[in-house]
């Protein structure tokens, strides 16, 4: 089950393996959906057992050779018992990406497109997993700005995030002191916070958490950069997140908006319908297309979609839901991820890309 979805000279390639497949089959099909693109691979993601990743690393080496992007596994349980939930990978066809590497490590990749120099950053952790949580991050953070730099990049170039955290909720609060502290010493080259994703979910090395970066800078005066408020929701720092709903990325290729981890909170920031799963579903997706009519996008122009239920048995509920709301089942991945409060049942991350009408 895989979705290749072009956004001009980049792809989004999503591989749900099917039930009984082999690891290796679905880096198999990865490979191919690349090579047909004759796209670069520039950043994977891996939702899945963490038991498994031993084995899917050796898969991916066999199938690929040589692993020269940045590769970020979260702890993340399918609906149909296979080791990996699903497969998401951002690949580029235009030109050369340079990979970004930092402690003997890849952990991100450089290119332009349409205007815009990207640096995509995964798999970003701390050196030490021994020291406490909230230092755990700091550390990360350190090594954040420490791989934007060496790739001739800022933190204030960073317009998303993706931070998983291992037992979110029990730090949860600390972490966000921790990053609004850390945001407000920055001067963010939109003038605005990134949008973000902050899950709850293990990784293979053991740390407190792995941190995904998407950084831009624009080369002309073409590229406009903005944040897209929520119709339905109030900004996530009244409540004491720092991250904006979504971003949009308009260039001569197309517009691009990248939306935020989503959920069922009130427009005064309390999580509504705490023990509904499917009321929960609908208001999170009503959230979802308001911020996509805002900015004249509908849910068809999704091209990545990640969903988040905090219990494994209802990720078939969600999939039956996903139908009625003309989610195309190739570019959405379902997996089992904690969210970040204790009555948040699902939560759902997303991109949508229009491209010029030139």
């Amino acid at each position: 089950m895989p979705a290749a979805v072009a956004t001009g000279s980049e792809f989004s390639f999503t591989v749900k393996p099917l039930r009984g497949e082999r690891i290796i089959n679905a880096f198999e099909r990865l490979f191919v959906m690349a090579r047909n693109a004759e796209a670069t691979i520039i950043s994977l993601t891996i939702f899945g057992s963490v038991r498994a990743q031993p084995a899917a690393e050796e898969a991916m080496r066999h199938v690929f050779r040589r692993i020269n992007w940045p590769v970020t596994w979260v702890e993340g349980a399918s609906d149909n018992d296979q080791p990996i939930a699903g497969i998401q990978a951002f690949a580029f066809t235009d030109g050369k990406s340079t990979p970004v590497i930092l402690h003997g490590r890849v952990v991100g990749s450089v290119f332009e497109e349409a205007g815009i120099r990207h640096c995509l950053l995964g798999d970003l952790r701390p050196q030490d997993c021994s020291i406490p949580r909230p230092d755990q991050f700091r550390q990360t953070l350190e090594n954040v700005n420490d791989a934007l730099a060496s790739a001739g990049f800022s933190f204030g170039d960073v317009v998303r995030t993706w931070f998983f955290l291992d037992k979110l909720l029990s730090w949860y609060d600390d972490f966000n002191q921790i990053r609004t502290q850390a945001y407000d010493a920055i001067k963010f080259r939109t003038g605005s916070l990134p949008a973000s994703t902050g899950i709850s979910g293990r990784n293979p090395a053991g740390s407190a958490l792995v941190v995904g970066i998407w950084a831009m800078q624009p080369l002309n005066d073409s590229v406009r950069i903005r944040e897209v408020p929520s119709p339905l929701q109030c900004p996530a720092p009244a409540y004491g997140s720092s991250f904006s709903r979504a971003m949009e990325i308009s260039s001569p290729a197309g517009r691009r908006l990248l939306i935020s981890g989503t959920a069922s909170i009130a427009p005064e920031g309390r999580t509504l319908w705490p023990e509904s799963l499917g009321r929960q579903i609908e208001q999170t997706m009503a959230v979802v297309e308001a911020i996509l009519t805002s900015r004249g996008f509908a849910l068809p122009h999704l091209t990545r979609a990640t969903a988040y239920l905090k219990h494994r048995a209802d990720i078939p509920a969600f999939e039956a839901w996903r139908g009625g709301w003309g989610l195309h089942p190739l570019s959405v991945i379902t997996t089992h991820c904690g969210v970040c409060r204790d009555d948040l049942l699902f939560e759902l991350e997303a991109d949508a890309w229009q491209p010029s009408p030139a």
